[in-house]
């Protein structure tokens, strides 16, 4: 039997960007919320101390801040024809683990998004016909627009203090010249910061993608340029491009983080608690179905609490928010072969493919071991919709960059193809191109299937009893089409650099999807945000259309995959929801939405 709670206004499950979103917001409505985080306690001190935490084989290899699959993962299939099994290594995704979530662990890429993408659906179909959309494409409007997410994108940005040069702003071009991304969308304001520094990598890319007729642009870094305090008071330092970014925790204070960029405005919240090693197990519902009464977790010892709340916030990460709807019966089931259900549909991922360059010693000395997470310069002539699809045959785009973001000593740098894993030749690649090389991302868009879907595995269950959840997941014609569309465009900016050497990454037709090279942690969909109950399990607000007060932000809400990284706009997602909360819901607690 759980032992009952004091009840709470708010309960939200995790503690990553948008657990730590939501409790800044709705501890400011007056609220008391306590939010759930299943990993360890995790802060910039003492998980950042220099110089403990620049240890690779801590971090990258051994994978502290991720996920431990020993006790609960996903078990993967390509079919619905194929046997799921466990997913028992990280590879492909790392999903991050404690206080932070992959907020910690990520590299600070920090995009808003094209405007096209929210409506992708209807623009296609709009200028290419409904005919041009591949049978068993499932992709879908977000329900909301850019014009009505811009504020939200504003603001988040100046929470995270990111660095980069805007193109217009309030209708006034400002960036031209001067780093700008011709393709972006209007902007309210400035970034809070300048754009970083960019390293001889990026110089050339920019350079060859100029002289092919590109319009490079400075990449949007969460990763400060200089000193800044946010508006929650939380300081930032200048990051030194230490090269020790994704899968690391920054002791420069110079990456945005729950962490450092929300968490200590929140300590001085007496509204406000948080509980690590809290592994949330479901959430309740009352005797109707149709209202949750809080959650039942399991504690550090063991013992099985019940903590009541009015609103339940699912703020975990994008597999865990899917699960735990499925686990807690909220929502209907989806079934492929029906069509039918919202809960697991349209999962989606990313589609990369990925160029590098290797120059002669006489040409160019890049510093690989130079970096920052989320710094870089990039190309989107090729992006969303921003080029003729129509001869091309595909649905979705890709913007491509150079983001150096540090190679580290064990995972070392690449060598021209041909070169052998190990052994004599092999050190003599290393000492030869490792500071004379480069590497290149088309960073794709990833379509939704009808066959691409999320369910709870009926043979697997994690350390604490419960069904893992199952991804039948695999690429298709779509993607590959795309991504190897992109590659031969990206590869002009590699040839226009004159490297001695060129590798090409891209999937093949026919290849299936592969768990074990790690590709991004941009995991979509599954309890997606849409207009229509039939084929979206949260409305336009992120509140659940079947239990009004639960609200389920984050990825899990995307009908597609993006060509940008997804946590700018999961921000704005939150800060949106979590203004339609403060400003409709509690003074009407019900739908916010009509069904």
């Amino acid at each position: 039997m759980a032992k009952v709670l004091p009840s709470k206004n708010v309960v939200i499950v995790g503690f990553g960007w948008t657990g730590a979103i939501m409790a800044k917001e709705l501890t400011e409505a007056g609220l008391d919320v306590v939010a759930l985080e299943r990993g360890s306690y995790r802060d910039t001190y003492p998980d950042g101390s220099y110089p403990q935490v620049i240890d690779e084989l801590t971090y990258s290899i051994r994978k502290k801040l991720f996920v431990d699959v020993s006790k609960e993962t996903v078990t993967i299939r390509h079919s619905v024809n194929d046997v799921a099994l466990p997913n028992r290594q990280l590879g492909v995704f790392l999903p991050g683990d404690g206080v932070g979530g992959a907020g910690l662990h990520w590299s600070g890429v920090h995009f808003r998004v094209d405007p096209v993408e929210l409506r992708l659906r209807s623009h296609y179909e709009e200028r290419y016909g409904k005919k041009f959309i591949p049978d068993g494409m499932t992709i879908q409007d977000f329900g909301v627009s850019y014009a009505e997410l811009e504020p939200y994108f504003d603001f988040a940005e100046k929470v995270f203090g990111t660095s980069g040069t805007a193109w217009s702003v309030k209708g006034q071009v400002v960036g031209d010249g001067k780093g700008g991304n011709p393709y972006a969308p209007d902007r309210s304001s400035d970034f809070p910061l300048p754009a970083q520094k960019n390293t001889v990598s990026a110089q050339l890319f920019e350079k060859a993608a100029r002289e092919v007729g590109y319009h490079p642009y400075n990449l949007p870094s969460a990763n400060t340029s200089g000193p800044y305090t946010n508006p929650y008071g939380c300081q930032m330092g200048p990051c030194n491009f230490c090269g020790y970014c994704s899968g690391y925790v920054c002791y420069m204070y110079s990456k945005a983080s729950p962490n450092l960029n929300i968490l200590p405005a929140l300590k001085q919240e007496p509204r406000f608690e948080l509980r690590s090693q809290a592994h949330v197990l479901r959430v309740n519902l009352d005797s109707t179905g149709k209202k949750a009464t809080g959650v039942t977790y399991l504690d550090a010892q063991g013992q099985e609490l019940e903590q009541p709340a009015d609103i339940v916030i699912l703020a975990a990460f994008q597999f865990n928010n899917v699960r735990l709807m499925l686990l807690s019966g909220i929502g209907q089931p989806y079934d492929p072969k029906t069509g039918e259900g919202v809960v697991g549909r349209n999962f989606a991922y990313q589609n990369m493919a990925t160029i590098k360059a290797f120059f002669r010693k006489d040409q160019h000395h890049t510093n690989p071991f130079i970096g920052a997470g989320g710094n870089g310069v990039a190309v989107d002539d090729f992006n969303a919709d921003n080029f003729d699809h129509g001869p091309h045959g595909f649905v979705g785009g890709s913007p491509m960059w150079v983001n150096q973001a540090g190679t580290r000593p064990i995972a070392g740098a690449a060598n021209p193809p041909g070169t052998p894993q190990w052994g004599s030749a092999w050190k003599k690649a290393q000492a030869g191109y490792y500071n004379h090389q480069l590497s290149m991302d088309a960073h794709g868009a990833h379509q939704s299937y009808r066959d691409n879907y999320l369910d709870l595995d009926p043979t697997y269950r994690d350390a604490y009893g419960q069904p893992l959840l199952r991804m039948t997941f695999d690429w298709k014609d779509n993607d590959i089409r795309m991504t190897r569309f992109m590659a031969d465009k990206m590869k002009k900016i590699a040839e226009a650099m004159n490297p001695e050497h060129i590798s090409v990454s891209v999937k093949d037709f026919g290849g299936h999807f592969n768990t074990a090279s790690y590709q991004t942690t941009h995991l979509n969909g599954g309890a997606i945000m849409g207009t229509d109950p039939k084929t979206s399990a949260v409305n336009r607000y992120l509140q659940s259309w079947d239990v009004h007060n639960v609200f389920v932000p984050g990825a899990s809400a995307f009908p597609q995959g993006l060509g940008y990284n997804p946590t700018g706009l999961v921000a704005a997602l939150t800060y949106w929801s979590a203004r339609a909360i403060r400003e409709q819901y509690l003074k009407n607690p019900g739908p916010l939405v009509q069904a």
